[in-house]
């Protein structure tokens, strides 16, 4: 059953499409190499909803009803996209024993695609951070190299693609959560357009550039993915009509190189990775620049300052009384409120929701989130002049390949790795991971394309040419 596995989503598709497999095959060989795996990729399997759903798809497709060119695949879910009747977690003893009576809207799409899920994947609490360690239930290992974490938040989704526990799978995007892990992995990670997927049942983080996103092995299933899962949604009013934009060809197509993504404390192998990459673009008939963005080194300020607000908002609302953990120790209102956020949240939460009240306090208000504000509104317009020039953006994801497990779970480690990926999140571009070489180790190494709002398939374009 191992061959099963292997095929990636499309070559799947095709097979039970074809009827050379069956759904409950496929559903037999990925549930076989998740019980057999020691990676801890996912916090739940819904093995009894994917065969009954399978019964159904598979009368279907014998029928010739195909919904959807991934009809019949398989997909696992970031354990913070609520999925009805199904545990949500978001990796966090909060929700422990959370089950949303609502299914989020890309759940919806998927299932009216005729997807089925796998389960619901491990990653960091409440997706802060970035090495899928903070789980309360576990950390996620690299499925290459167990001693090593895969990146986060969506460590769980990126490790699940290589091991061959998923053949496709969801992540979400805050600050970088899809497109490090990806890179750690050796997959592909979209960050969308900020408002092109709806974030309807999406448990919020920082509400304002949360966006959830495609993970998969090849660039065209993550092309196919978001092609299910795009488009407008009247339950979130941030999500929008997705205009068609055409994929440029790279024949002539305009890449633009900022000088401070190659500077600081990149690793020199994962520079020449990048730029072998770039060389690989002028080949095929792009011309390529180096320019200077100097307003990028305050977006991975601006968005902590920004992402720790956002989160003690919506945060706020797992007091213990409505929903999530109750401390069994509280003896009145005031202690229920302090002990069950205390009991629930692990240490990173809280140091995040602790920042975030800082930051929104009377005194420090101007200081912090206003200026984050106005860092944010630069940083957009620095963009915007670098689009008039360039079509696409080309970047490392991280300074690093995937850190050993306990390397980089401080405060300022964790701030460098998120550098390269902060400032797409706070201007709200679409920007996406593509695999473009491996470090003397064997670690993956990403290259990151950022493009112009709405412009995800010259990026999946450009990934799918090149790999």
């Amino acid at each position: 059953m191992n061959h099963i596995t292997k095929l990636n989503a499309l070559e799947l598709a095709a097979c039970l499409h074809g009827s050379e497999l069956t759904i409950t095959e496929t559903l037999d060989a990925y549930y076989a190499a998740i019980e057999a795996s020691e990676l801890n990729c996912y916090i739940t399997l819904c093995k009894e909803q994917a065969y009954a759903q399978a019964a159904e798809i598979q009368q279907r497709l014998d029928a010739g009803d195909i919904r959807s060119a991934l009809a019949g695949v398989p997909i696992a879910v970031k354990d913070n996209i609520c999925t009805r009747d199904i545990r949500t977690t978001c990796a966090s003893k909060m929700l422990e024993h959370f089950i949303p009576p609502y299914d989020a809207t890309v759940i919806e799409k998927i299932q009216h695609a005729d997807m089925v899920i796998l389960g619901k994947t491990n990653m960091d609490e409440f997706s802060m951070g970035g090495t899928s360690e903070s789980s309360f239930f576990g950390a996620v290992k690299h499925p290459r190299h167990p001693d090593y974490a895969p990146g986060g938040s969506s460590g769980g989704s990126a490790a699940a693609l290589v091991a061959h526990e998923a053949p496709l799978a969801l992540g979400s995007d805050t600050g970088g959560s899809v497109r490090q892990p990806a890179s750690h992995c050796g997959v592909f990670g979209l960050k969308p357009t900020y408002g092109s997927i709806s974030r309807y049942g999406l448990i919020a983080y920082a509400s304002s550039m949360d966006q959830i996103g495609p993970m998969a092995r090849t660039a065209q299933d993550c092309a196919a993915l978001f092609d299910i899962i795009s488009g407008k949604d009247n339950r979130d009013s941030t999500s929008m009509e997705y205009p068609e934009k055409p994929a440029q060809k790279i024949q002539g197509l305009r890449i633009g190189i900022p000088a401070e993504f190659f500077a600081g404390n990149l690793r020199p192998d994962i520079a020449n990775a990048v730029l072998a990459l770039n060389e690989r673009l002028i080949i095929l008939g792009a011309a390529a620049k180096e320019f200077s963005l100097p307003i990028m080194n305050y977006a991975a300020p601006a968005y902590y300052a920004l992402a720790s607000a956002e989160a003690s908002s919506s945060l706020a609302r797992f007091d213990g009384i409505k929903y999530g953990h109750s401390s069994e120790s509280a003896t009145n209102l005031s202690e229920t409120y302090v002990k069950s956020r205390s009991e629930g949240f692990g240490p990173l939460v809280k140091r995040r929701v602790m920042l975030g009240n800082l930051v929104l306090s009377a005194g420090n208000y101007d200081t912090y989130y206003k200026k984050a504000l106005h860092a944010r509104r630069l940083i957009r317009e620095a963009f915007d002049a670098a689009f008039q020039r360039f079509d696409i953006i080309l970047t490392p994801v991280a300074p690093t390949t995937a850190p050993k497990l306990g390397e980089i779970f401080d405060p300022p480690n964790a701030f460098q790795s998120d550098a390269f990926t902060c400032p797409a999140s706070v201007a709200g571009l679409p920007a996406i991971s593509i695999p473009c070489g491996e470090d003397t180790n064997g670690f993956p190494i990403g290259a990151q394309l950022i493009g112009r709002p709405f412009e995800e398939a010259t990026l999946i374009g450009v990934g799918g040419c090149i790999n």
